[in-house]
């Protein structure tokens, strides 16, 4: 239980707070809307000795846990016992209480100034050092340490020791009490692959089963926390095994709310970062799902936590913590019914910022790398794991010991779409990093096979984007050899990336081969539209890749003319039918690759339809 406490001072940098200018009526009305009763203290504004301030403080705190101690205890015997109105304190001072009073003839005490810097020139002028040092002796240092300086053993004793120290504390240094998750095996929940583009499978929703596994496992220390997107982005398996902790007035309405549960939603994505990061911080496990593009939302609270992660690293004292994970789904390449608004994949390149020790971001493109990439994040310490996956139904292309593998490499040829011989180059090489552009990527192959088969292309599929980046700039790093033997020195690599495209020059610009390497991804064209145009207007769609094989490959521009202008009909076609009729080519739809079987055909069609939100 956290007991809070709102400081009212009056004022902020330079402007007053908006509650320290309401009536303390208004004031109390407002806070027990918020759900709690509010004690009042008062302190500051009169000559009231601070003896008798601590004292009266102290009481009221008693009286606080007292009140928080009752409500346990008849939770404990009623748990469904009325919603409790917990206690908080308004703690109202002056703001700089007990600095002096004024400052070059300005107010300082109880007011803005107190924020600021009051004595900027004591360094040199008299007059600013001596007030100093009256404020200093203020304090009656005398009382507290020797003649030289150093404490006395009396002043000394009043610092706790061992685990009463606030560093020491399980209650702030959760890594203390973490335990492990008891982890169902994730193979368990493997989606058969016969063939590769075998499906479809909604990915995310494969994942709801294994999540509900662990959920089920450690009901008191794991929790998923969702801005009303739990069943949207297909988790909703694990309100098989739990609620959505609700504590105001309940109806049936199918909503899953009970007094009690570790599904915990609430449409603002800040207050599930902090509930998230409390819970970690506590030696406790969880992650939290949200749509792609609101997760922009907590930038700077991201921001702060992997600041705190890069830093507690190096205070051998603080004990690991749980790592903090995303899951971010109905993303970019699939928001087709909602629009532009709905449609930003720049979460990751703000990520990538960080220090290289503390940030993940995964990109899996089937349902099997998804169950093997979210394993490796929920067993992880001290990191922000960043993982993005789709909603939709789509095709599988690994097993799982195929993924198990391809996760553990973190990118790698996928041979059964590539066509490079042992002691063969390529002619191109066709990269991929997400669901969707590796679904685009397959499928322009699937073209080149047709009409160019004598083209060698070997295509590499990326889940871990760290592993782009040079040994010496990420631990997930490549060294350069190894880079160069996938990637060629001199050959031309297309890239369909599911975010922006600069990103993965950014990652790569120091390698051999970088000025061979042509990009594709979102660049800010978006609109409510058909899954194949979204693709079409961000050119990452499989004539278009085609068209870039063509103009990138040595001596095939003359050669294969004719393809690429067949290409860009078929492109124009696609966009014309998509105005007319609502809905993608079916050729388009309802692609499907060569090997994945009759049985794939025949359910694909129709899966490009984009479901409702809790469907």
């Amino acid at each position: 239980m956290v007991l809070p406490i709102l400081h009212l001072n009056g004022y902020k940098i330079a402007n007053p707070t908006v509650l320290a200018r309401i009536g303390d009526d208004e004031l109390e009305a407002l806070m027990r809307g918020y759900g709690h009763t509010p004690h009042m203290f008062v302190a500051g504004f009169d000559e009231e000795p601070h003896a008798s301030i601590h004292a009266r403080f102290a009481a009221m705190v008693d009286d606080v846990m007292d009140e928080i101690a009752a409500i346990k205890e008849e939770a404990a015997s009623n748990p469904d016992m009325p919603r409790p109105a917990w206690p908080m304190i308004v703690f109202r001072t002056p703001k700089g209480w007990t600095c002096p009073p004024e400052i070059d003839d300005e107010v300082t005490e109880g007011s803005w100034r107190a924020h600021q810097v009051p004595l900027s020139n004591a360094r040199d002028t008299d007059a600013h050092l001596q007030t100093l040092e009256d404020w200093l002796r203020s304090y009656d240092p005398d009382d507290l340490f020797d003649d030289g300086g150093a404490p006395y053993a009396a002043t000394r004793a009043i610092a706790p020791e061992g685990e009463l120290r606030m560093s020491a504390r399980p209650e702030t240094n959760g890594g203390l009490v973490l335990r492990d998750l008891v982890m169902p095996d994730f193979r368990d929940f493997a989606v058969d692959v016969p063939n590769p583009g075998s499906g479809p499978v909604e990915a995310t929703r494969q994942l709801g089963e294994f999540l509900r596994a662990v959920m089920e496992a450690n009901m008191d220390n794991f929790r998923i926390f969702a801005p009303d997107e739990l069943a949207s982005n297909r988790l909703q398996a694990v309100l098989e095994v739990t609620d959505k902790v609700w504590e105001g007035e309940r109806e049936d309405d199918g909503t899953h709310t009970a007094a009690s549960g570790q599904v915990v939603e609430m449409l603002s994505e800040h207050q599930c970062q902090g509930w998230l990061e409390g819970y970690l911080l506590t030696g406790r496990h969880g992650l939290f799902t949200s749509y792609e593009a609101f997760i922009h939302i907590i930038d700077s609270m991201f921001n702060q936590h992997a600041k705190w992660l890069k830093v507690s690293r190096e205070l051998p004292w603080r004990r690991p913590i749980a790592s903090l994970n995303y899951l971010l789904s109905s993303h970019v390449w699939r928001q087709d019914h909602n629009g532009f608004s709905h449609q930003d994949p720049g979460f990751i390149d703000h990520v990538v910022n960080k220090k290289a020790e503390v940030v993940r971001v995964y990109l899996p493109a089937d349902a099997n790398t998804l169950l093997s990439t979210y394993d490796h994040c929920l067993r992880s310490r001290d990191y922000v794991n960043v993982v993005i996956a789709g909603k939709q139904p789509a095709p599988q292309w690994l097993t799982m010991e195929q993924a198990e593998d391809h996760c553990t490499r973190g990118l790698g040829i996928w041979d059964f779409a590539s066509n490079v011989e042992t002691g063969e180059e390529p002619d191109v090489v066709m990269a991929a990093a997400g669901d969707v552009p590796t679904l685009e990527i397959l499928a322009a192959i699937d073209i080149i096979r047709h009409e160019l088969p004598d083209l060698k292309v070997r295509m590499i599929n990326v889940v871990d984007l760290m592993r782009l980046q040079p040994e010496g700039e990420h631990p997930h790093g490549m060294s350069d050899q190894a880079f160069d033997q996938l990637f060629t020195t001199d050959k031309p690599i297309i890239f369909n990336y599911h975010g922006y495209p600069w990103l993965i020059h950014r990652l790569t610009y120091r390698r051999t081969g970088h000025e061979n390497l042509h990009v594709r991804g979102f660049k800010e064209e978006g609109t409510t539209t058909t899954p194949f145009d979204m693709a079409m207007l961000n050119d990452i769609d499989r004539f278009h890749l085609v068209m870039d094989v063509i103009d990138r490959v040595p001596g095939l521009g003359t050669r294969a003319a004719l393809l690429r202008q067949r290409l860009s009909d078929q492109r124009l076609a696609a966009r014309r039918y998509a105005r007319v009729h609502g809905a993608d080519l079916p050729e388009v739809a309802n692609w499907v690759w060569p090997d994945a079987g009759a049985e794939t055909r025949e359910a694909m069609a129709g899966t490009q339809d984009t479901g409702g939100d809790n469907e």
